[in-house]
């Protein structure tokens, strides 16, 4: 092992260390690192980071077991008993994304829980807002949603009568941009050119450049504090398997926030899971839980056409 590698791996532990002793969330992003270093049996250094990485463990409730020999495997217990539990420490002023199309696919029980806590001044970045009395519409009937950030907002009463009277901020987006923005957060891209809204309110403020002749606006990648998604079948690794058009948001949702929490309809055994149908893979996902009760609604039903 050399000097540099060393000093390194030294650097990373110590700021293990820092985060955890000053009580940062964020020392979560820090386990795929901890997790390599589990993996150092041939160095010296790998019993110090270690003992590191099972501090890191046990400040987030994770599990840690020690197999035979010098060969260490490393297990994150993902599973929650509830929604209440999985949002346990989502408070005022979070910024989140919440996947679903219309009512379809929306994460029931963790949009429930999130009422029942009662946290304020939430920013939403979802398609659209639910419906009054189901969905997102709880929330903001409560007046728990300070921002929305959305695209299609018309089936929810509600929330026309909070922006009319200047009770909700509220940012409108083209739906293909809402949709890019996501999935450049869950790539890694910072930025990128679009010519959705350039010479409408949509554009105003906006860095503007000209492509082969035709006008394009800048947007930013959009990121999340919790990314909130309901997935059809999950196993208690993370992998998450989706159900037919429920896939809308939630899959590039689940990659950008910062951490995914994932309610599932069926809760299954790693290796149950066909690896073809996976469509978010367990990297991704933080929390899982087995979700009840749903309803499936559907905002407007049509079985036949209304005479005249």
């Amino acid at each position: 092992m050399s000097a540099k590698e060393f000093l390194w791996d030294f650097c990373c532990v110590a700021h293990l260390y820092v985060l955890i002793a000053t009580e940062q969330d964020n020392s979560f992003s820090l386990l795929p690192r901890a997790k390599h270093f589990g993996k150092m049996a041939n160095y010296n250094f790998a019993r110090i980071a270690n003992i590191a990485l099972h501090t890191v463990c046990l400040h987030h409730g994770e599990s840690f077991s020690r197999s035979r020999g010098a060969q260490q495997t490393i297990l994150m217990n993902k599973v929650f008993s509830s929604a209440r539990d999985a949002v346990q420490d989502i408070g005022d002023g979070a910024t989140l994304m919440l996947g679903g199309f219309g009512l379809c696919g929306i994460p029931e029980n963790l949009i429930a829980a999130l009422q029942q806590k009662g946290i304020k001044n939430l920013t939403c970045i979802s398609n659209n807002a639910g419906v009054d009395d189901f969905g997102l519409g709880l929330l903001l009937k409560a007046k728990q949603i300070r921002k929305m950030m959305s695209s299609y907002v018309g089936e929810n009463a509600e929330f026309e009568r909070q922006l009319l009277h200047g009770e909700l901020e509220v940012d409108l987006i083209p739906q293909g941009t809402l949709a890019t923005r996501i999935q450049m957060a869950a790539m890694g891209i910072p930025a990128f050119y679009t010519p959705a809204g350039y010479g409408t309110e949509v554009g105003e403020g906006k860095e503007v450049r000209e492509f082969d002749g035709k006008k394009y606006l800048m947007e930013y990648a959009l990121h999340a504090d919790f990314a909130l998604v309901k997935a059809w079948k999950g196993d208690k690794y993370g992998n998450l398997q989706f159900r037919k058009t429920t896939r809308n948001f939630s899959m590039a949702m689940a990659k950008a926030g910062n951490i995914t929490i994932a309610e599932v309809e069926h809760l299954v055994e790693p290796g149950e899971l066909d690896p073809d149908q996976i469509h978010v893979a367990s990297v991704y996902v933080h929390r899982i839980f087995e979700g009840k009760d749903y309803e499936k609604r559907i905002e407007r039903k049509t079985v036949r056409m209304q005479n005249g």
